[in-house]
């Protein structure tokens, strides 16, 4: 695996992360009984720290990313690993 294959697969990876632990640990004003700013929506977040966000996404996509360079490695689970997939669970006769 050449090393552009391995930042874009990172970053991939990152991006994904991002988007699982952007929900995680934010609560809205209501929740946190502070005055909302008029206009406001009520779902907006009155919590939010992007330097954890940014620090817990990129804990968790170099633990994914790991996995999935180990897999590419030793070749755990291949393509063929996962045939069953389309043409059904093998016949057990």
């Amino acid at each position: 695996m050449t090393w552009t294959s391995i930042i874009a697969i990172y970053i991939l990876f990152w991006v994904l992360s991002a988007f699982l632990v952007l929900p995680f640990g934010v609560k809205t004003h209501d929740e946190l009984g502070l005055e909302k700013i008029p206009g406001q929506a009520d779902s907006a977040p009155g919590n939010f720290r992007p330097g954890r966000v940014i620090l817990h996404t990129t804990l968790l996509s170099a633990a994914l990313f790991g996995l999935y360079y180990i897999n590419y490695i030793y070749g755990w689970i291949d393509r063929n690993s996962l045939d069953w997939l389309i043409s059904g669970p093998p016949n057990a006769s």
